[in-house]
């Protein structure tokens, strides 16, 4: 343990929202419902398609895009771009709560905007220190403070001292930057520090996104501190929920990939564990197709007409993972840049009704 966290105030064992996750059955007694976490992607789940998903299942919180701090006090109008729900309650349009996300490295200056971003009551404030970005990390932000837990800690105390329980504080880490030798290290400091919960991806910065999810190390995790943990990675269907949920004894999960490849995952998710028919993605297209036109429609709205094509194909990109008729539609598009073109498709998509079997199946 760093010298700094040895001096950190510990709270009381009688203190039920503190040790609330400690051992597994625990957690399910006082949660009967599990948490399901929408999670942000930077360049893709931004507002818009925040607005989307939270429209087709329910998800007991989101997160937005990170707000990147670096050495100066940013105005308001900065949360308010990232995060638009701060104008509604810090909630979308069908009630889900949404936290703010900020990252960097000095633990003053995250503390300084913490305190203003607390001003403006968002339903909470996350730490970032899982951006496996290079760009990022060579300024010595996201996943790269994870070789540093005396870092950690300064920054998460410092930011729960401005906030002064004005706002819940959670944080979301890798395993590590290039192994896991620090992870329990990380995530104790993180703890000790002032985290009330935290989100763990199931690999290293340098795995990236590349399969597997390391979800035993998610258990590992979670019996060395003494606050909720949530997994998080590589959950794609209900299956994988499943074998994580296995691996990890972790009922709460964070979807980001997932959750855009199937818009209805979160659903599936919970009809399974009510013991409700769970859909298959052959079934859900007429459900899907009205999402991507209200996308769409927001895309078109908020954005400069050449950057709108490239939301859509990434989107339709996932989706095709799961439904056909996705695949044909990007295939359609993927080669147009011209906005006006895309109109003409999303009025009338060519072939998307087409029957076809799923790439993989959803359980």
């Amino acid at each position: 343990m760093h010298p700094d966290l040895a001096t950190a105030p510990h709270r009381p064992d009688n203190d039920p929202l503190f040790f609330d996750s400690v051992i597994p059955d625990m957690d399910a007694l006082q949660n009967p419902s599990p948490r399901l976490l929408l999670a942000p992607m930077e360049g893709l789940l931004d507002h818009r398609l925040r607005s989307v998903l939270t429209a087709a299942s329910h998800y007991d919180w989101g997160v937005t895009e990170f707000v990147r701090i670096t050495d100066s006090l940013l105005p308001r109008r900065c949360y308010a771009r990232v995060a638009p729900e701060l104008d509604q309650g810090s909630r979308t349009a069908t009630g889900v709560p949404i936290r703010v996300q900020l990252l960097g490295s000095d633990p003053a200056c995250l503390a300084e905007n913490a305190a203003r971003l607390a001003t403006l009551k968002p339903a909470g404030i996350d730490l970032n220190f899982g951006c496996p970005a290079p760009i990022v990390n060579r300024h010595g932000g996201g996943a790269i403070l994870l070789d540093t837990p005396t870092v950690l800690y300064r920054i998460t105390a410092a930011v729960k001292r401005a906030i002064d329980g004005s706002t819940p504080l959670t944080a979301k880490m890798r395993l590590g930057v290039r192994d896991k030798s620090r992870a329990l290290e990380a995530a104790q400091a993180l703890c000790e520090g002032g985290a009330e919960l935290l989100v763990v991806h199931a690999r290293t910065k340098e795995e990236g996104y590349r399969p597997p999810a390391h979800w035993a190390w998610v258990a590992h995790v979670a019996e060395a501190i003494p606050i909720p943990v949530v997994a998080n990675g590589e959950i794609w269907t209900v299956a994988d929920y499943l074998q994580c949920r296995a691996e990890s004894g972790r009922r709460d999960v964070m979807l980001g990939r997932g959750a855009v490849a199937d818009p209805f995952l979160c659903e599936r998710i919970r009809d399974l564990l009510a013991g409700r028919r769970v859909r298959s993605a052959t079934e859900d297209w007429g459900r899907v197709w009205p999402l991507l036109e209200r996308y769409w429609s927001l895309v078109r709205t908020d954005l400069v007409p050449r950057h709108t094509p490239g939301r859509l194909k990434q989107w339709l990109n996932l989706l095709r993972r799961h439904y056909p008729q996705a695949a044909a539609l990007f295939h359609a598009i993927r080669t147009l840049t011209d906005p006006a073109e895309i109109d003409l498709l999303m009025t009338a998509p060519p072939a998307i009704h087409s029957s076809g079997r799923p790439r993989h199946a959803l359980i």
